[in-house]
């Protein structure tokens, strides 16, 4: 069937004027073009399961599925260890919608008003009915996990939303805490987003036959290149600009998020320079926002960001060496390149 491009291609990550990424990442997605579309469209079907009153907001919140990075790794894990079922079609809808369920709760704690170019539905409908939707949804996704012919994998589903739910409320705890380290930075982002990526490539590698030494390589890639995802993320709160991003930017700051760039400038800047930036975070306003970028960049904040990206990018890719050459395990391989590109072309 015909597959829809992926939201990011036109808003995000991986964009560009001239369409050279549009074109590039179809390339890399094309073994399992067809399985992304019918991870769409089991997605849509799912909005029957819900009562018709609140079906609008269940559709709405599932229609917005963007990057389909995640279903992306299922498939792309999965082809390169062995053969694609409708097991891996349902995996991948399951990972999604809790991917989806964080971003509508996410969305309600920052206060966003934009996601991938549209209103949140917290915007639309109110933090009320957004919490309620997203509460839904994760509850959703556990039942259908739940009808998988083995406990391991709605066991494994299980644990991974403890974990992320888990990294958020972390994350929550860490917000203004301007002398954290980068050990428990780490630990959130990998908790909060990179989970759901070592689950999408453990498990998809898994319901295809892999060895357990090919299933701790693809977790680990996944780990790795979630983590540098989030990274990037958060990078383009910073550099980014709304209109590409898709997305509500300056919400990091606004909300005292301690992300990798303000890590790396209360490292190396002044205590005359750390008093001032802090002055700026504890009273936020969006006139201090220049104010916050020429400090940053004072220190090299984005330099050191983007190597810190590189280098997880290059230990993902040494996790591929235990898998057979296929177009999907040469797939897997070119990910981490577009991630270097749009970080790279970030504060440019």
């Amino acid at each position: 069937m015909a597959v829809p491009a992926p939201q990011f291609l036109t808003s995000g990550i991986l964009t560009d004027p001239n369409g050279r990424v549009r074109a590039a990442w179809e390339e890399v997605v094309s073994p399992v073009k067809s399985f992304l579309g019918d991870v769409s469209v089991r997605l849509v079907d799912q909005v029957r399961d819900f009562e018709p009153e609140i079906a609008e907001y269940a559709r709405y919140a599932l229609d917005n599925q963007g990057k389909q990075l995640r279903p992306a790794l299922v498939a792309l894990a999965g082809g390169s260890c062995g053969r694609l079922t409708d097991d891996h079609i349902s995996l991948a809808a399951i990972i999604e919608m809790i991917h989806l369920a964080t971003l509508v709760h996410d969305d309600i704690m920052d206060g966003a008003s934009l996601r991938r170019g549209r209103s949140t539905l917290a915007t639309r409908w109110g933090n009320d009915i957004a919490v309620l939707v997203g509460d839904c949804l994760f509850a959703h996704a556990l039942k259908l996990a739940a009808g998988f012919a083995t406990v391991d994998i709605c066991r494994a589903v299980a644990l991974s939303t403890h974990v992320v739910c888990a990294g958020e409320i972390l994350q929550s705890h860490r917000r203004r805490r301007w002398n954290l380290d980068r050990t428990d930075y780490f630990k959130v982002l990998e908790m909060k987003t990179a989970e759901l990526f070592a689950l999408a490539c453990d498990l998809g590698g898994r319901l295809s036959g892999a060895s357990t030494p090919q299933q701790n390589a693809l977790r680990r890639y996944g780990v790795l290149l979630g983590t540098a995802y989030q990274i990037y993320d958060d990078i383009l709160d910073l550099y980014g600009a709304e209109d590409d991003a898709g997305k509500s930017l300056g919400t990091d700051l606004a909300k005292g998020k301690v992300t990798l760039p303000l890590l790396v400038f209360f490292e190396r800047a002044s205590p005359t320079d750390q008093q001032q930036m802090i002055q700026w975070l504890e009273a936020w306003d969006p006139c201090y926002f220049v104010g916050v970028r020429s400090l940053l960049d004072q220190v090299d904040a984005l330099g050191e960001s983007r190597r810190t990206i590189d280098s997880l990018l290059v230990q993902a890719r040494e996790s591929l060496t235990i898998l057979p050459d296929s177009a999907e395990s040469r797939a897997l391989d070119a990910l981490p390149g577009f991630l270097t590109q749009q970080t790279a072309a970030l504060g440019v």
